[in-house]
């Protein structure tokens, strides 16, 4: 399980989290982890796949946040600022997330 600044995505620390929310922009989404199905991806770009929900996630590290999300501990995903995208970024971190119904 890694761990991540608070910038990026948050983890339980104690074990399994019951769901995990997701701060966009201008909406927040909350997914029971019930309705998690899977989670697929590359160290630059992954998707996890809800019931009824399909998130995306754009950035450089996302391994890390792919090992969290299969430990099911990921407790918040936040998206970045518009500015964040100008600022040079060490390490795991999120550059965009998107969030689109499952069809």
């Amino acid at each position: 399980m890694a761990s991540v600044s608070e910038s990026s995505w948050e983890v339980s620390e104690d074990g399994r989290a019951a769901s995990l929310m997701v701060h966009l922009r201008h909406q927040t989404f909350v997914f029971p982890w019930s309705l998690f199905l899977f989670a697929e991806g590359t160290d630059a770009s992954l998707r996890a796949v809800f019931h009824t929900h399909v998130i995306q996630v754009q950035g450089a590290g996302l391994t890390a946040l792919l090992s969290d999300l299969a430990a099911q501990v990921v407790t918040e995903l936040i998206e970045p600022h518009r500015t964040a995208k100008f600022t040079k970024s060490e390490g795991p971190h999120i550059a965009g997330v998107s969030v689109t119904e499952n069809k």
